[in-house]
């Protein structure tokens, strides 16, 4: 499937979140097969909770990234529903409880949606970023198939209205049927996805800093990418292991007056940790979604100094 995803941040144009993830499928209004182009029963989930961080936090020092925990400031990511096998048709269903138990029904929209869900199998060869629907009864769904068997890991993003900020909570799912295991791609700069190149320059690090993506078709810079939930792309980073995730938003916005549709699209992105990332880069143009894939590297040597605080840590907005 391969065709969706997303790091969260964003403050007037930019802010990085963080969360974890171990893989997860593909979610939207109609059945969903996660190895097709990006569109928009039962499996367990594992309740992993951790310790609590802060609402926002990025990695600073004794925080959790983003999406490592199952509750946090009195949110918890419920059960999810799903499809026991792959290649079996059903809805996926979840809902979000806050500290009385009771199903939260009411949600501030965040880059145009009340939530976004992502997907990811735990070797990253399946990532989906998808928008479920809100039942009146404070369940989300969203008819779903899972493309292999495998361990997924189900984020939910979102902001209770009347809360602090914006979470990001996840839950596992193990998903019966055939699993092939995906090697990691190799460390590139340059990707393909049905026709297009992106180029990466810059470097994802633990202090933070600017990321490009310049997208291009035969050759030819792209210079009319569609807005696509509010920005010209959107940018997901999971730590390979551990899937800790981060969901960066790109600087400026359509619209602004100062911001081109394409080819290049700009983030700022910090990592919490060394290790080998997956970046997932989601645009649009003429019409349909595209995700280009990157294997990165993020050396130790890239770590804060003990003590220190990273140089974005906010969470505020939504993908």
């Amino acid at each position: 499937m391969r065709t969706s995803t997303t790091l969260i941040a964003y403050t007037g144009g930019l802010a990085v979140v963080f969360a974890a993830a171990l893989g997860v499928g593909a979610v939207t209004g109609s059945p969903i097969d996660m190895t097709s182009t990006h569109t928009d029963s039962h499996a367990t989930a594992d309740p992993s909770a951790g310790s609590s961080a802060q609402p926002g936090a990025g990695s600073v020092a004794g925080s959790v990234p983003a999406g490592l925990q199952v509750a946090q400031d009195g949110y918890t990511l419920g059960e999810i529903s799903a499809p026991a096998r792959a290649g079996e048709s059903g809805r996926l269903s979840f809902s979000i409880r806050d500290a009385s138990g009771d199903p939260v029904r009411a949600y501030d929209e965040l880059h145009e949606k009340q939530l976004h869900l992502i997907v990811v199998r735990s070797d990253t060869s399946e990532f989906r970023h998808v928008h479920p629907t809100l039942g009146s009864d404070g369940r989300w769904s969203i008819d779903w198939i899972w493309p292999t068997g495998g361990t997924y890991r189900v984020f939910a993003d979102f902001q209770a209205s009347g809360a602090p900020g914006q979470l990001t909570l996840g839950r596992n799912v193990d998903v019966a049927g055939d699993l092939q295991p995906a090697p990691l791609p190799p460390p590139s700069r340059t990707t393909t996805v049905d026709g297009y190149t992106v180029t990466l320059t810059g470097d994802l690090t633990t202090t933070g800093g600017p990321l490009t993506l310049r997208v291009s078709r035969d050759g030819v810079p792209v210079t009319d990418l569609d807005p696509y939930l509010g920005a010209y792309g959107h940018l997901v980073a999971l730590r390979t292991g551990d899937l800790a995730y981060l969901h960066v938003h790109p600087e400026g916005a359509p619209g602004d007056g100062v911001t081109t549709p394409g080819p290049d699209i700009s983030f700022h992105a910090q990592a919490p940790s060394g290790g080998t990332y997956r970046l997932f880069l989601d645009f649009r143009h003429e019409g349909t979604v595209r995700t280009a894939e990157f294997t990165v590297p993020v050396g130790p040597e890239d770590a804060p100094a003990p003590g220190s605080a990273p140089a974005h840590d906010g969470h505020e907005g939504g993908h």
